[in-house]
């Protein structure tokens, strides 16, 4: 025959035992209680950014969500990574996807952006064109530009083609917002760089180009550092808007999806390589930006005779 005991204490008594006064006991009730409502706002704000972009990192979220609640009332960031964790918040590792054809007889123009470091909006865009798979099967073209001091995307399109036209008119947009800021239809001094593609070398492409004064440079080498800042915006919005949704139904739904990830991109996403800000306030600022990494520095190598 099993017996049970069941001990019912009072507080008073059971704090005394322990060394404790019982203002302790209720003040940590209360403090795991705010405690538990925090972290609940928290992963209540960590899901609705992921609505917008579900591979944002965690710890561009530990960013935005100092900037919404104040560095008082967030966690520290190795804390904030185990409420993520213990929420099944954390990112799964990125599985990398591995289309420009130069074989054509437009000029090919050289690369004037080697060293080059812009120190303002509207002085060098970087220009490319990436392939978004549809559930039917097909592919649509993102055709993009991106201005290279502040990040922000300031022309895109989402077409069923390669077509010249398509990409021109991501550049338009581009143009339009540079003559906005400016007040001048020339823009003398800013630098369009691309692949060799023949959207971008072809006739009518390029004299939209000169009609505004810009400055054409083009890769030469065929590697993905030659344009790097505009291969890595691809990047981002394949991982955060395309990748987690693996195919998309139409066109119409691709564009849906991907110009509500662009506008999130370009005033609410913060980058490393622009102090943690989002593009659209950077695109108004001027000087060098500050970067939120240290490149990692290798030992040399000991050379050994044998």
């Amino acid at each position: 025959m099993e017996l049970v005991f069941e001990c019912c204490l009072k507080v008073a008594l059971v704090c005394r035992l322990f060394g404790h006064c019982r203002q302790s006991f209720y003040q940590s009730k209360a403090d795991f209680a705010a405690e538990a409502a925090s972290e609940r706002e928290i992963v209540k704000n960590v899901r609705a950014i992921r609505e917008e972009d579900p591979r944002i990192g965690c710890y561009k979220l530990w960013i935005m969500l100092i900037d919404l609640f104040g560095r008082d009332h967030m966690p520290g960031r190795d804390r904030f990574f185990v409420i993520l964790r213990r929420h099944g918040l954390m990112l799964p590792p990125p599985k990398p996807r591995h289309t420009t054809n130069s074989n054509h007889r437009y000029h090919k123009w050289k690369n004037l952006i080697r060293d080059f470091i812009p120190t303002a909006a509207n002085q060098l865009w970087v220009a490319d064109i990436t392939y978004i798979a549809l559930d039917c099967g097909g592919v649509c073209y993102l055709h993009l530009i991106t201005d290279a001091y502040s990040h922000k995307i300031v022309g895109w399109m989402l077409a069923d083609t390669l077509r010249a036209a398509i990409t021109m008119e991501a550049l338009r947009q581009a143009i339009d917002q540079a003559v906005a800021m400016s007040g001048s239809e020339v823009l003398t001094g800013l630098i369009h760089h691309s692949d060799r593609g023949v959207q971008y070398c072809c006739d009518e492409y390029v004299a939209m180009l000169r009609a505004h004064g810009i400055t054409i440079s083009m890769t030469e080498d065929y590697k993905p550092t030659d344009n790097a800042i505009a291969e890595r915006v691809n990047g981002i919005i394949k991982v955060s808007a395309v990748y987690p949704r693996r195919r998309f139904n139409s066109i119409e739904h691709a564009k849906n999806v991907i110009g509500r990830y662009i506008h999130f991109y370009n005033y609410h996403r913060p980058h490393m390589s622009i102090g943690n800000k989002p593009p659209a306030l950077v695109h108004m600022e001027q000087g060098e930006q500050k970067k939120m990494w240290k490149n990692k520095i290798y030992p040399p190598k000991s050379v050994t005779n044998e």
